[in-house]
């Protein structure tokens, strides 16, 4: 595949987050590819890890207010993402949770999505993502559901442009099955397992790290932990629910919310915590791979990514419902088993999602596919 050229197509670049993770290993697969994106608001110290190349962006780039508001032209990304002329590419590689996978290619181009989720909000989280915005009612909340109306139909045409789909998670898989009756490939996006290190002396806490926002569900965990004041909760992260979670905390001494913290006391605090508690419905679950790096049992919420990662009664434990109480109640089970879920056996299980791993897995179906894609643009030339 030396000679292929390669275009990368992703949603918005503004923070790093798991999806950036992506493209930045993606570069690694294929160094010499160019970066199309809807906007790119990155700070110069997460575009150097994307090697300093320019991007490729949309016109919504320069549309006004973009830099704070991008989002809010979410009705006219389909049509942005169909301007980029990518004729000029062999393969075409979105990285998608909106939009990306909409690009248009031709018959000789080959296109393969890497699935983050489909557009959960417009969606089965349609109505979720309403209450939680306080869009379910009014003139506001009838455009909106407009507008994702027009984005469903939109999303399924785009669905059909794309060759081969690949899942971050079995769960993913599902839901793309559901949504544009299409099967996916499941490969695990990569995780940097190096920053962290087994501790094997544990202390008394419990931890979750997370963004502070409505669908984490880091409220019921604070919760639970409130009702349990001879166990110790830290919470790291911040986001919009961080004055929700400090209400649901009431002041109780047993719970520390400590808001960003540094690389190093991120590390400190995952490896030395008893269990990693998680209540959330996941796309996949980076954080839950690191607390498993740093040697961490698991107690998750028993739905989403969270079931490819965690192995249950070996490196962790899941639990059925989201409430306070399935929470007690499986930190309470946890501690019958702790001592079966050793430092080691959590190290070991994160392994398999390494970003060496990521690499190979990848470059590896992309090839496969265009070995059975070539023979079809032969035989037209015949």
């Amino acid at each position: 595949m030396e000679s292929t050229r390669v275009a990368i197509v992703h949603e918005w670049l503004e923070n790093w987050a798991g999806s950036e993770l992506v493209i930045e290993q993606l570069i690694k697969c294929y160094p010499d590819a160019k970066i199309f994106a809807v906007v790119d608001f990155l700070s110069p110290k997460d575009r150097a890890r994307l090697g300093g190349r320019e991007i490729q962006t949309s016109f919504i780039q320069k549309l006004p207010f973009a830099r704070r508001l991008f989002r809010h032209y979410l009705g006219l990304m389909p049509l942005a993402v169909e301007q980029w002329d990518l004729s000029g590419f062999d393969i075409v590689i979105s990285s998608h949770h909106a939009v990306a996978k909409g690009v248009i290619t031709g018959p000789d181009q080959l296109h393969v999505s890497y699935v983050h989720s489909p557009m959960r909000y417009a969606w089965d989280f349609q109505n979720t993502y309403l209450r939680q915005s306080g869009l379910h009612r009014g003139l506001r909340g009838l455009y909106i559901r407009w507008l994702f109306h027009r984005l469903r139909n939109w999303d399924v045409r785009a669905a059909a442009g794309v060759d081969a789909f690949i899942a971050n998670s079995n769960y993913i898989a599902r839901r793309i099955r559901k949504t544009w009756r299409r099967e996916a490939a499941v490969i695990a996006p990569p995780v940097n397992l190096e920053r962290f290190s087994v501790t094997q002396a544990k202390k008394d806490h419990y931890v979750v790290v997370s963004r502070l926002v409505p669908y984490k569900r880091i409220d019921l965990v604070v919760e639970a932990f409130r009702k349990m004041p001879d166990r110790k909760l830290i919470v790291i992260g911040g986001g919009t629910d961080l004055e929700l979670v400090r209400e649901k905390a009431g002041g109780a001494p047993n719970i520390a919310i400590k808001g960003h913290v540094s690389d190093a006391e991120l590390q400190s605090t995952l490896g030395t915590a008893r269990a990693f508690v998680y209540a959330g419905e996941e796309d996949f679950g980076i954080s839950l791979v690191e607390a498993q790096a740093a040697g961490t049992p698991l107690i998750a919420y028993g739905r989403g990514g969270a079931c490819d990662i965690v192995q249950p009664g070996v490196t962790g434990l899941l639990f059925d419902t989201q409430s306070a109480e399935s929470i007690i109640a499986a930190v309470q089970e946890f501690e019958e088993h702790e001592k079966d879920m050793t430092p080691e056996l959590c190290h070991q299980n994160a392994l398999r999602f390494s970003e060496d791993l990521f690499r190979s897995r990848f470059t590896s179906f992309v090839a496969q596919q265009w070995r059975e894609f070539m023979p079809s643009r032969s035989n037209d030339r015949v």
